[in-house]
């Protein structure tokens, strides 16, 4: 019998830049310690640990049975781009028509399908770090030149608009916006998203606002810069359902964009996915047209935990943590333990039985700081406050 070859597997050169999303991995992490019988507190990953309405889950059973259950058009079922455009137009404050929205399976594929259509090898793309971790990483496997503009914590991390100024080059041709940020909860104001668009005038330049978790705001209002003045056509607007509507596990989001754009990222749906699902789709229509009750309560409850999460951490040894405006992730900053990120992100699993994201896995920038989630209940974070302190006066 002869024998057969094993071949290695030869990947593209850009496989080699293709980043990750580190809370999956550590969720796989935390739950194979579980299988081996211990007891962990999951506030790694970014996921409302709230049921979706009952209204949108009646709806998307309705619709099964009314039998959407085949191919949509790739940009969206006509009816959710309209709802969505209402949505949008009384929200950012401005006129969207249904041409402009392009439904998708998530949040992310707007953030691949636009850096694929926007951005040619040695093009600039200016991001927040830490940030996101899959802006860099797209950025970097079309074979764009990445370019950090930091949030530093004695801003709220909110971006400093003179700093992405300086950044600014012949080469730019997208500028990253997150707001409320992942995962530092930094919130940028009204007057700082106005310079922004100041600072870009009349350059020919994209910035892709991603707000999935404009609905999760603590204080303030939310702010688009779609909606300053001249910026809704060189503005990508990424938001969705699952952050909004606990709807992670539906896959839905959506870019609201110029249309001659939206016809080119209707384009990569087909090439890529094909359609969104059309059940899940009606279902986004009662979403947004529905009752908001679910919504306004979980962004109360997300804040009740916040304020008790955050004063917590600023009791134990070695943390400080600034108030979090916006979604549900608090940033502590840990230089006082003397330890690096991604050891004590590491220790806090393995010992206290406490899943944690280093700062690291959202960018160079984030050294020296953790990601807590506080999509867990109250009873649980209070409890991984004080493993966590227990963690602390045992090694510190």
């Amino acid at each position: 019998m002869a024998q057969t070859i094993q071949h290695a597997l030869q990947l593209s050169r850009r496989s080699s830049r293709l980043g990750t999303e580190t809370a999956f991995e550590v969720l796989n992490k935390a739950r194979a310690l579980e299988r081996q019988g211990k007891s962990i507190i999951h506030l790694e990953i970014g996921e409302p640990d709230f049921d979706t309405p009952g209204n949108v889950i009646e709806a998307a059973i309705e619709a099964l049975h009314q039998g959407w259950t085949h191919y949509g058009p790739s940009a969206g079922l006509p009816e959710l781009r309209q709802a969505i455009a209402d949505y949008v137009g009384r929200t950012r404050g401005v006129k969207v028509s249904a041409e402009e929205v392009v439904v998708v399976p998530g949040g992310k594929p707007i953030i691949f399908f636009t850096i694929l259509s926007l951005i040619d090898e040695g093009d600039e793309v200016i991001y927040p770090n830490p940030g996101f971790p899959i802006y860099e990483s797209m950025i970097n496997y079309v074979g764009g030149r990445a370019v950090p503009v930091q949030l530093r914590e004695e801003r709220d991390f909110s971006l400093d608009v003179q700093e992405l100024e300086a950044l600014i080059t012949d080469r730019t041709r997208l500028i990253i916006l997150n707001s409320p940020q992942n995962p530092t909860g930094g919130v940028m104001s009204r007057r700082d998203i106005e310079q922004v668009a100041e600072v870009i005038g009349e350059r020919n330049l994209m910035v892709l606002s991603d707000e999935i978790y404009s609905r999760l705001l603590f204080e303030g209002e939310h702010f688009s810069i779609m909606s300053a003045p001249g910026m809704q056509e060189r503005t990508i607007l990424l938001d969705g359902f699952s952050k909004t509507y606990a709807m992670t596990g539906w896959r839905m989001g959506y870019g609201v964009m110029r249309p001659d754009l939206a016809a080119h990222i209707t384009r990569l749906m087909t090439n890529s996915n094909s359609c969104t699902a059309s059940f899940t789709q009606i279902a986004g229509i009662e979403a947004l047209r529905g009752d908001q009750t679910s919504v306004d309560r979980m962004c109360a409850e997300f804040k009740r935990r916040r304020d008790v999460f955050v004063a917590g951490l600023n009791k134990i040894k070695g943390f400080s943590c600034r108030l979090p405006k916006g979604a549900f992730y608090t940033f502590p900053n840990i230089t006082g333990t003397g330890w690096k990120s991604k050891p004590l992100a590491d220790a806090l699993l393995e010992q206290a039985g406490v899943a944690a994201l280093s700062g690291t896995s959202f960018g160079a920038f984030g050294e020296g700081y953790l990601r807590f989630s506080v999509a867990n209940s109250l009873e649980n974070l209070q409890q991984a406050l004080e493993r966590i302190d227990q963690w602390t006066k045992q090694n510190l």
